[in-house]
């Protein structure tokens, strides 16, 4: 894998360009963020080819697969393990669970990995159960860390996913488990940005909670 050579071995944070790299996937060489400009990408670490919980969230991951591209957004998979035996774990899944997985997965020697801090120095060389939202101009804008005992929720990759398009097309924040808050009754409604003058907090009364609190329906 080639990469830049500004690439620097940490977590990047929220915000930050994704690094530009070129890796091997198991669908052809792929340039990142390049590749997916003008579209979000979701892409996900596993710690290794073959193992249970892993199999579980790229199946949850493949079914789900629409629903991410309905939201204009790609799904990429990574892990530490060459790319035969990705296209190996790929074909036992679709030959004993009846499952396609139609995105591509990198092949990673583990620059890739440790560039964006997938590996846990006290877990060996296998990546953490990582996702990094991108955004069509390569921001990176969420981050989701699970331990290696931890299976993620597909369902809540694609609510974030689905949070971030509609706050950068909306303007307006989300609440607690968007669009089905359990906290507050606010059902489907979404969050106005706080005022910032006293005239903007005067028209916001009566707009929610308060001024600093307003909520209006999408």
């Amino acid at each position: 894998m080639h990469h830049d050579k500004d690439m620097k071995q940490g977590i990047p944070l929220i915000g930050d360009s994704f690094p530009e790299v070129e890796v091997k996937t198991t669908h052809g060489m792929m340039n990142l963020p390049k590749d997916y400009k003008g579209k979000w990408f979701v892409l996900f670490s596993h710690p290794a080819d073959f193992t249970p919980v892993c199999t579980t969230e790229f199946v949850g991951f493949a079914k789900k697969s629409d629903e991410f591209k309905a939201l204009g957004a790609e799904l990429i998979g990574v892990s530490i393990d060459q790319v035969f035996s990705h296209i190996k774990w790929v074909e036992w899944i679709s030959d004993n669970l009846d499952v396609e997985i139609n995105f591509p997965i990198i092949a990673d020697h583990g620059d890739f990995a440790k560039a964006l801090g997938m590996v846990h120095p006290g877990k060996g060389s296998n990546t953490v159960r990582a996702v990094f939202i991108v955004d069509p101009k390569g921001i990176i804008r969420l981050i989701i860390y699970y331990p290696q005992e931890v299976g993620r929720s597909v369902n809540e990759v694609l609510r974030a996913l689905k949070a971030l398009v509609t706050a950068d097309e909306k303007g307006v924040a989300m609440p607690e488990n968007w669009p089905n808050n359990e906290g507050l009754d606010l059902k489907a409604k979404v969050i106005i940005p706080p005022a910032t003058t006293v005239d903007e907090a005067k028209k916001r009364r009566g707009q929610g909670y308060d001024w600093w609190f307003a909520t209006k329906d999408l």
